[in-house]
């Protein structure tokens, strides 16, 4: 079945940057659509960044433009996302998530695959 597995959350101190990765396997990477999201204690999952099959094309949430970039290497079947110049703000859980055969969606219902979620804490 398919599996997202994140890694390289942590604690950090503003203005520092972390690299987020999402291990995707159980049907090819290139079939899908990919996207971050966040959920904040008490809050709704907000979508962060989204990249289309190829990599061609990147959306960002307008608080993280020119701050997070999403990448991906669809022959490691893995998915990136690096956040530079991090705020506390920023501090959230981020989960991976895989829509096959879409465009990139800041929609998380447009998503149908899950990761559990890697914590990101930014400290002032």
């Amino acid at each position: 079945q398919v599996q997202l597995v994140e890694s390289g959350g942590g604690m950090v101190q503003a203005g520092n940057s972390l690299r987020l990765s999402c291990a995707f396997s159980g049907r090819t990477l290139s079939d899908c659509a990919m996207g971050w999201f966040r959920q904040a204690p008490g809050k709704e999952r907000d979508f962060v960044a989204a990249i289309s099959w190829n990599g061609r094309s990147t959306t960002y949430e307008d608080s993280v433009k020119d701050r997070f970039t999403i990448s991906r290497d669809n022959a490691k079947s893995t998915v990136y996302l690096q956040m530079n110049s991090l705020k506390p703000e920023d501090t959230a859980v981020y989960y991976c998530a895989a829509d096959p055969w879409g465009s990139g969606s800041s929609d998380r219902d447009s998503y149908d695959y899950w990761g559990q979620g890697t914590q990101v804490t930014v400290s002032s």
